[in-house]
């Protein structure tokens, strides 16, 4: 008995530390990478020592739940100056890879190949040279890859067609030559000495079903622009050798002609190079892009000029702006008649009868009102009416409403509520919006004046991982990225089965609020200074749903609203215990039964993750939902081990 005691002793040492030996693998990696930088001025890598065997503290470094692997690597616009280490690619649980905005030298290892996990790649403004490794071929759950402003030469690999799930690619500001490969029959390109043998090997671009964003411009690419890519913008393509009618503002045919001695430079700068382009472009050039631009818009202004006469288009709204005195300043908005005609239209009257002459208000604000209805065929609606005077209403206004309606009807997850049509009305002035209707709620009735046995442990860890899975679909998901104007509890809606619904009612305050000074004329299709403005606030508008999530987190698991005049602010409290393992039980609503700290430890780790001050070191939904639902088990026989009668607690509510 004892000899059987003394064999197995050694057999459990081994099983009990399995994470130990994982995060050797990390830690060493992570070493290699320090070592290839020999220039680090902010002193970003200072805290990466091999003495500390945990390197989820580390400065740029996420790790899973179990913090047995590193999914996340950000060292972003750090000043590092060095090498890409090849042992970057044993890193076998990397989502995530940020390295862009620094000064690495020399070629991409072809090991990061083996990041099979790796779904955001970004070393764009650096100083890489040499070839893309057709190795990048081999990330097959990748969805954005960033190469632009290096100095990469050589062909682009047909490799990259087979990453079935890309949909971002850059790889412009670089020096790369060749073909785009775009079909399997690579007809286009012949195999010649310049010509990469891998570009007939029966992959290419045309491949690729979910790009929705690429980008090639002013490299020396040759050759025509393959049919399948002339979705995409023009721009795209410009500033290389293309002979295509698709192709505008290539380069001079003498720049193209030394296409090959160019490609072979390899000691210029990304940043020096773009900056000096002009030693390259002579001016008459110059001279000549200009003109033809000038020309292009006269037409293009003329075209649309005589298409308005001579077709018949509905009415331009004449709708003041902002009245003075003397009743003047009128703007002339154009709006599209076309945008919502796929969409379901309900009359004044229907929603009247559906709810009960709209006495049944479930929610308001200064701008709106929400009625609860039930429609003919049965299913129940919310109806969100927007609260505003006709003589208020522009047609700057009714140009939002429609963009902001069929922005919303695109929405398409079980986490988010769904957008079941509008109404719109002048006689008796109505804009209405109809959502499907959650019948249990909001989040934070149910945490602030609830039953507490309504909401178990287990409950509030499903409408946890529930609501980061309804972000990450907006956020990383969707093409462009939608976001929750303002994300808290009362954003989020409870269904019958527990199940949470993201709703987006107050994005309508933005609207309502627009200054008169940002009006402008609008016509077909939107401002350009409001799109432009759109796309600079995206970034942010996604960082500041992430903080809040993490305040939902603090108040899912505290039971405590974001802020109450006695007891203050609820993150400002919670941060004094976050950090502290030992002090995240006084986290918890002291009501709460069957807690589990495994689950109480992952929701803390999110919650902190979503709550650094610095917003750019906040990582995306994708790694969040990661993290809870990594963490977090919630199937039967998990719940069944862990607490039969919690298990049996949670049937009993179900039914």
């Amino acid at each position: 008995m004892d000899i059987k005691r003394l064999l197995g002793f050694p057999l459990l040492l081994l099983l009990a530390v399995p994470s130990q030996s994982f995060l050797t693998d990390e830690v060493s990696a992570l070493a290699a990478v320090k070592l290839a930088i020999f220039e680090d001025p902010l002193s970003i890598l200072s805290d990466w020592s091999t003495r500390d065997a945990n390197p989820c503290s580390w400065y740029g470094v996420i790790c899973s739940a179990s913090r047995d692997r590193v999914i996340s690597l950000n060292l972003s616009s750090s000043s590092l100056k060095g090498f890409l280490a090849p042992e970057i690619g044993q890193l076998s649980s990397l989502q995530e890879l940020y390295l862009d905005k620094n000064l690495l030298l020399g070629t991409i290892p072809k090991q990061i190949g083996m990041l099979k996990n790796l779904t955001i790649l970004d070393l764009s403004a650096n100083r890489l040279t040499g070839p893309i490794p057709s190795e990048l071929g081999e990330l097959s759950s990748i969805t954005k890859i960033n190469l632009r402003f290096n100095g990469l030469t050589g062909n682009i690999p047909s490799e990259v067609g087979k990453l079935g799930n890309l949909i971002e690619l850059r790889l412009d500001r670089n020096k790369l030559n060749g073909p785009i490969p775009g079909s399997s029959n690579a007809s286009f390109a012949p195999i010649t000495s310049g010509t990469s043998a891998s570009q007939n090997s029966g992959v290419g671009f045309c491949q690729l079903p979910l790009l929705r964003v690429g980008d090639f411009s002013y490299n020396f690419l040759v050759g025509k622009i393959p049919a399948c890519l002339k979705y995409l913008p023009r721009s795209s393509f410009q500033g290389n050798c293309f002979k295509d009618e698709y192709s505008v503002l290539q380069r001079s045919s003498q720049l193209c002609n030394g296409t090959r001695q160019v490609g072979k430079g390899t000691d210029t700068p990304p940043n020096e190079w773009h900056k000096n382009q002009n030693l390259h472009q002579p001016e008459w050039l110059l001279i000549l892009e200009i003109t033809t631009g000038v020309v292009v818009l006269v037409f293009i202004i003329t075209a649309a000029a005589t298409t308005a006469k001579s077709c018949k288009i509905e009415p331009i709204a004449k709708i003041p702006w902002k009245r003075n005195m003397n009743g003047h300043n009128q703007r002339e908005i154009s709006i599209d008649g076309d945008k919502l005609k796929n969409m379901v239209r309900l009359s004044r009257k229907e929603l009247e009868v559906a709810c009960e002459d709209f006495s049944n208000i479930i929610g308001s604000s200064p701008d709106s009102i929400v009625y609860k209805g039930t429609m003919k065929d049965g299913p129940e609606i919310a109806v969100i009416s927007l609260c505003i005077p006709r003589d208020l209403w522009t047609s700057y206004l009714e140009f939002f409403f429609q963009t902001k309606v069929a922005d919303m009807a695109r929405l398409n997850h079980e986490n988010v509520a769904k957008l079941l049509g509008y109404c719109k009305e002048k006689e008796t002035f109505t804009r209405m919006l109809i959502f499907e209707y959650a019948s249990n709620g909001t989040l934070y009735e149910h945490l602030h004046y609830g039953e507490g046995s309504q909401l178990s442990w287990l409950r509030r860890m499903k409408i946890a991982i529930g609501i980061a899975r309804g972000l990450r679909y907006l956020h990383t998901e969707l093409q462009p990225p939608f976001t929750i104007a303002e994300l808290n509890s009362n954003a989020v809606y409870i269904a019958e089965d527990f199940t949470p619904k993201l709703v987006d009612f107050e994005s309508w305050k933005m609207i309502l609020s627009k200054p008169a000074k940002t009006s402008g004329y609008i016509a077909n299709g939107g401002s350009f200074h409001s799109y432009m403005d759109s796309l600079q606030h995206s970034h942010s508008d996604i960082q500041r749903n992430t903080f809040s999530f993490g305040v939902i987190l603090l108040e899912i698991i505290s039971g405590r609203p974001p802020y109450c005049k006695d007891r203050g602010n609820l993150v400002e409290w919670a941060m004094e215990y976050l950090q502290h393992p030992d002090g995240m039980s006084k986290l918890v609503d002291p009501e709460l039964e069957n807690v589990k700290e495994d689950d109480l430890a992952v929701i803390c780790r999110a919650a902190s993750l979503c709550l650094e001050p610095d917003h750019s070191k906040r990582p995306s939904m994708q790694i969040i939902a990661a993290v809870l639902e990594d963490g977090i088990d919630l199937s039967t026989a998990a719940l069944l081990k862990g607490s039969p009668l919690a298990w049996a607690e949670e049937l009993a509510l179900s039914s």
